[in-house]
């Protein structure tokens, strides 16, 4: 009889070896029954493929699920509790930024093992953070409240995201896409941002999210001469020629709003964090008594980060220079004593004060130029070279449990990330 049932154990043991959701009860745990219902009146379905959606400086992860039609719509935005770093790309391991570009999660990058109740690897780095040199790994998305270079969801939170995803992939989604951004791509937060470093790649990643917007479909990412390509013809860089028409529209009506918020006055800001944000919804639950602990979420990072939130940073860009010094010629003139002038009359022999009186030089009479001599070009001015940063230190999370990670599979593995 005991050897009956030690052969029992041992096969159910394969079994859930075999069976990478089937490790844990976590990983089990059902679609909660308001989203059903929700996908319902939206005429979807859990077996239907997701994409999500990931925004960093509005704290935000969105589900779409795919319709009948073959276009994906919106069905559930989830708050993000933590998010580490600041808004940009990841570059190097330990500079504690979340990834921002386009990634494929497939289901050998889901954790149901994780000691972050669940996870998932977002597949950091890919084809285009390798190009530039990108390093890095084990950047998740998790339960608890807790970054160094992932976005945590809360247990709740990641639970429910995590279902989605096993019913997608249950039902034959090979892998579905994760796009991440600094934040979303409207006019305003365009204009706000205009003259930050990240512009040049924030609007690379603008032409996956058009593309998105435009079609309702799953962009397809290719890496060309160092950029993101999307929905290129075959297997080359060359756009769809039926797209580009349409994207080219959106990307001028878009331009035009900008333009006409810088018009306006908006002015050039950056936004620089203590180390990440949060969703608002958040802020009372998690570190309203500051002991680092949340009912909701599980341990927070860095809750005196949180606790300054972000600061914005006015940005000189060449408007902002050229207000500037205006401003300063304007107040040099006011500051000026008023100079008296002669009044050639014969019943006033007294100087009287000149409401406003700047003078100005007799101009030179023009150089000619030699028509053999080329007319000299205008040296770019220097740009001053960026202050080094001292090599950040790896950091861990406390309590963490990570993965083996391979080319074939990421399963678990015991100690924790070693690395972000």
């Amino acid at each position: 009889m005991k050897r009956l049932l030690a052969g029992a154990a041992l096969s159910l043991a394969l079994a859930a070896c075999n069976d990478q959701y089937a490790s844990t009860g976590r990983s089990l745990v059902p679609i909660p029954s308001q989203t059903i219902a929700l996908m319902s009146s939206k005429g979807m379905t859990p077996k239907d493929p997701i994409l999500v959606r990931v925004f960093k400086k509005e704290s935000e992860l969105e589900v779409w699920k795919r319709t009948v039609d073959g276009e994906y719509a919106h069905l559930k935005t989830f708050p993000i509790c933590r998010w580490s770093g600041q808004l940009g790309p990841k570059r190097r391991e330990g500079d504690r930024q979340a990834p921002e570009g386009f990634y494929t999660i497939t289901p050998g990058q889901m954790n149901p093992n994780s000691s972050y109740y669940l996870s998932f690897d977002t597949g950091f780095p890919n084809a285009y953070d390798k190009v530039h040199g990108g390093t890095g790994s084990y950047l998740m998305v998790h339960g608890s409240c807790s970054s160094r270079g992932c976005y945590a969801m809360t247990d709740e939170g990641i639970a429910e995201v995590y279902a989605l995803a096993r019913e997608a992939f249950a039902a034959g989604q090979k892998g579905f896409q994760f796009q991440a951004y600094p934040f979303k791509m409207t006019a305003e937060n365009l204009a706000k941002f205009r003259h930050d470093p990240n512009m040049p790649f924030w609007r690379n990643l603008k032409e996956g999210d058009d593309v998105f917007e435009v079609t309702k479909r799953e962009a397809k990412v290719a890496v060309c001469g160092g950029r993101y390509a999307f929905n290129t013809v075959g297997n080359g860089c060359a756009p769809d020629p039926t797209l580009a028409p349409v994207l080219a529209q959106k990307d001028d009506q878009d331009r035009k709003q900008v333009a006409e918020l810088i018009a306006k006055g908006t002015p050039a800001t950056r936004l620089v964090y203590a180390d990440g944000g949060q969703h608002e919804s958040f802020r009372q639950t998690t570190f309203a008594a500051f002991d680092g602990n949340s009912r909701a979420g599980g341990n927070v990072s860095r809750p005196e980060a949180l606790a300054q939130g972000p600061q914005e940073i006015a940005i000189d860009g060449p408007e902002t220079s050229t207000a500037r010094a205006a401003t300063v010629l304007a107040s040099a003139v006011s500051s000026r004593k008023p100079a008296t002038v002669k009044v050639a009359t014969s019943d006033r022999t007294r100087p009287e004060p000149a409401s406003l009186v700047v003078a100005k030089a007799e101009p030179p009479p023009p150089r000619r130029t030699p028509a053999s001599a080329a007319p000299a070009k205008l040296q770019p001015a220097a740009i001053p070279a960026k202050p080094q940063a001292a090599a950040a230190k790896p950091e861990r999370h406390v309590g963490t449990a990570g993965f083996a990670k391979s080319a074939a599979y990421v399963g678990p593995r015991p100690g924790g990330f070693s690395r972000n």
